[in-house]
């Protein structure tokens, strides 16, 4: 097997195409993998650190305004798809997978346009421009939620396969969790994140809420702030007043390392509303309040979360709607309310998809040549 992964500029498109990268080592004897990405998005430095082969093309993001810059975008659109062309083949592909971004488009077309088996993962509720577009020209496409299934014309190309999760996230055990972060059994968890970099909006409603909930009996919180915020939420925790060492059922960190075992012993989660976030918390069977990111590409957060709050997994509070009243309203609502917690798990469960890079791997060699 020799495949062609492409996919960048955020975390959210390179590592499901590492996940599938390991897929394939797996599924496949003697898998030779080549990862196409460029030398402007994370994927640069991410893919070498995972050990495997990569290549830049020269391409960028449309600015979603009238801009000249938008006529060089176009340009470089075009040298990529010729550099993407000559790589594809030099390489010879039995496949080329595709997990959104911009870099996509040229290396998708150009295995398309050679008769290689192209597949297009959409992590997603709101697919991206790039893979509406190349579904068009994509043999399979594959999707992690129902929702976005619509937005594919060609409905008999499209299966609902969900996004790998760390195998480390379905491993870790949840009483050895809670005595890491030396929590009790018998309480509840909430579990607060806003991403690697944090969230101001959440901090700044959790300064509130740790003040209500602060030695409060039966419940337990554990907060990250996301290394950039965390001096920022220290001092305004200070400027109420609160003394953080005498809560002894609030635990603040700047960054959580141990993600794996924090989701472990949570039982409820309030976090953004990423496709790796939510295919982990799902997964798992965790309710959650959702508060999407607004500046999202296309709001995608929102819809995200939305697909989650249809199937009663979870409730949603936007950006612009939060405070630490709101939230502490929603928490208390949860909370109190009979069998609400059980019933949102339940929901949260059956969206979860633990097999999701086997079904991936399904469509892989369903695109093959027989």
């Amino acid at each position: 097997m020799r495949a062609i992964l492409t996919g960048g500029g955020t975390g959210g498109h390179i590592y499901p195409a590492l996940a599938i990268a390991r897929g394939l080592q797996t599924s496949f004897d003697n898998t030779e993998i080549l990862y196409v990405g460029t030398n402007r998005g994370l994927e640069a430095d991410i893919v070498p650190k995972a050990n495997l082969p990569f290549q830049a093309i020269t391409v960028s993001g449309l600015e979603r305004k009238l801009s000249l810059n938008n006529l060089k975008v176009f340009w470089q659109a075009w040298q990529g798809y010729r550099e993407a062309t000559q790589i594809v083949k030099s390489f010879r592909p039995d496949v080329v997978i595709g997990t959104g971004g911009y870099v996509c488009g040229p290396v998708v077309l150009a295995a398309a346009r050679q008769g290689i088996p192209t597949l297009i993962h959409e992590q997603n509720a709101l697919p991206g421009i790039t893979n509406r577009l190349l579904a068009r020209v994509a043999k399979g496409v594959a999707v992690t939620f129902e929702d976005s299934v619509q937005y594919f014309p060609q409905r008999d190309k499209v299966t609902v396969t969900g996004l790998p999760v760390r195998p480390e996230i379905t491993r870790s055990n949840r009483q050895a969790a809670l005595q890491t972060f030396g929590l009790e059994e018998e309480k509840l968890t909430l579990l607060v994140f806003g991403g690697s970099r944090g969230a101001r909006r959440i901090n700044q409603a959790m300064v509130e809420t740790i003040q209500y909930y602060g030695n409060q009996p039966g419940i337990q919180i554990i907060h990250a702030t996301g290394q950039s915020g965390y001096q920022e939420f220290l001092n305004e925790v200070k400027d109420r007043g609160i003394e953080l060492d005498k809560y002894v059922n609030i635990i603040v960190k700047p960054y959580l390392y141990n993600m794996q075992e924090a989701l472990a012993a949570a039982d409820l989660v309030v976090s953004r509303a990423g496709a790796a976030t939510l295919a982990e918390l799902t997964v798992l069977g965790l309710p959650s309040i959702l508060i999407p990111y607004p500046y999202a590409a296309e709001n995608h957060q929102e819809f995200n979360a939305k697909a989650l709050v249809d199937r009663g997994a979870a409730v949603m509070i936007k950006d612009a709607e939060l405070t630490g009243a709101t939230l502490i309203a929603q928490l208390q609502k949860i909370i109190l309310e009979e069998n609400r917690l059980s019933e949102m798990s339940l929901a949260s469960k059956k969206m979860g998809r633990p097999e999701a890079l086997d079904d991936i791997m399904e469509c892989v060699k369903k695109i093959l040549p027989r």
